[in-house]
């Protein structure tokens, strides 16, 4: 059998002047797969008005870096906290969006009724910290609503504000939008002849348009986006952006991620209409913790497990607070979640937050028939890996090649070594049984160009084990 040519890059085969000439080829150097780094790219609002910086990414490091360029207490700062919090290696990128020109902010207020009969105190809680003020016997309604308003202002990396006038307290959140809607705010009062009666945060309204940050973030290359909102307009805009860049074409394949505290049948109807395998919300109904710090640490948790299909169950989403044992999750809820594309957060032992199982919000196919190719997370992310992975085995080894009837058996050949690769890592299986089906061939229509078929069997997750227990007597 005739040895195939050997190519040369930098000696011309016309040299005539005697000598030994020696080139480097690097380009059967890497032998292993790619690494599989994950970097979360948070796109959030800010405070701050410092010029060029929004829709521009930037790679952040810590919380108080976070603080001096998007503002303390704005929703990126908050997220970037609760990211570092979950995960302290994560490889964070920040997108930064000003608040929408129309955007109104959130309020709620607290209402004091004295005065006090005796010392005692008023706790406040909102965004899941809790700030309790002394009072003293004979204390009125505005001195107490004075001392809440300047505790809750001590807290400095709160998303709200306070002010207090004639005793009342009214919170204010530092961004403007829909978002701290769903702010939790609840007050408490421990001192006789005083009451303590909390409104809900609400008339937040106009979010700032995804689409030019989203736009702004095509290039990035980021593998998981997190987004502060829970709501059909902006999501959608992510799952276009996500479908852009995951795309054979571009090749920037990615994941969004999202969290709601709210109610579970909201949760499952906004899955619903998003119905994709590049997207996932955690739910933790009446967490104290904002949605959006909860999402941050979701993404966080996934970017730490660089092995595509090994499972999330039981990781702990570090900083989230635990909801009343009222709103936590019964399993049939946690069943339904996971029916209906959501994935459940429940509290474990040493009351932390944890992941039940991590899926997709993809559910049914286009057709509208119940789907479950894309339920679990693990699945899109290690198709990723893989294209991945023989992407660059290609690029590596074929830089410079000709296309002859030699090139498609050299090809597969590289193919299957990847894939035998990614079986030693149980990352997919069955490659040996699924030989027949790794095809590579010339296009019939164009002559520079090769077609791959590349059967992919992916390791699942042991989710689920059920065993009978037969009694003999």
């Amino acid at each position: 059998m005739a040895s195939p040519n050997i190519s040369f890059d930098s000696i011309p085969s016309s040299i005539r002047k005697p000598g030994k000439y020696f080139e480097f080829n690097a380009r059967l150097a890497v032998r292993t797969l790619p690494s599989n780094l994950q970097r979360v790219l948070i796109a959030a609002q800010i405070t701050t008005t410092t010029i060029g910086l929004a829709n521009n990414i930037l790679q952040i490091f810590d919380g108080e870096t976070a603080a001096g360029l998007f503002g303390r207490g704005s929703q990126a700062h908050r997220m970037v906290k609760a990211t570092i919090k979950a995960n302290p290696y994560t490889q964070l990128f920040v997108l930064p969006m000003a608040d929408s020109g129309t955007g109104v902010a959130a309020t709620a207020t607290v209402t004091f009724t004295g005065p006090a009969a005796g010392a005692g105190s008023v706790t406040v809680n909102v965004e899941g910290v809790e700030i309790v003020t002394p009072v003293a016997a004979a204390d009125t309604a505005t001195i107490i609503a004075a001392a809440a308003a300047a505790g809750v202002n001590a807290k400095i990396d709160l998303g709200v504000t306070a002010a207090a006038a004639l005793g009342v307290v009214t919170f204010t959140s530092r961004n403007k939008g829909t978002v701290a809607n769903a702010v939790k705010l609840s007050t408490r009062a421990d001192a006789t002849g005083v009451t303590a009666v909390a409104t809900a945060f609400t008339g937040g309204l106009n979010d700032p348009d995804l689409a030019v940050p989203l736009a702004a973030a095509q290039q990035g290359g980021h593998e998981i986006l997190v987004v502060p909102y829970n709501a059909t307009a902006p999501l959608t805009l992510l799952r276009t952006h996500l479908q852009f860049v995951s795309g054979p074409m571009e090749q920037r394949r990615a994941i969004g991620v999202w969290a709601s505290t709210g109610t579970l049948s909201a949760a499952t109807t906004l899955a619903a209409t998003l119905n994709s395998e590049r997207m996932t919300c955690g739910l933790v109904p009446d967490s104290g913790t904002p949605g959006e710090e909860v999402a941050a640490a979701y993404a966080a948790v996934i970017s730490f497990e660089e092995d595509p299909a090994r499972p999330l169950n039981t990781l702990e989403l570090v900083g989230v607070q635990p909801p009343p044992i009222a709103s936590r999750l019964t399993r049939t809820e946690q069943e339904s979640c996971l029916n209906n594309g959501v994935t459940p957060m429940e509290v474990g032992p040493g009351e932390r937050v944890q992941i039940v199982r991590a899926i997709t919000t993809y559910t049914v196919n286009p057709g509208g028939v119940a789907d479950i190719s894309w339920l679990d997370l693990t699945t899109i992310r290690t198709m990723d890996y893989i294209a991945k992975a023989c992407r660059q085995r290609i690029e590596l080894r074929f830089p410079r090649d000709k296309l002859s009837s030699r090139t498609p058996a050299r090809v597969r050949s590289e193919l299957l070594d990847v894939l035998l690769k990614a079986e030693e890592l149980e990352i997919v299986e069955e490659v040996t049984a699924n030989l027949a089906g790794l095809i590579v061939e010339r296009d019939s229509q164009d002559p520079n160009r090769l077609n791959a078929r590349i059967p992919t069997d992916v390791v699942n997750g042991l989710h689920v084990f059920a065993g009978r227990l037969d009694l003999l007597l």
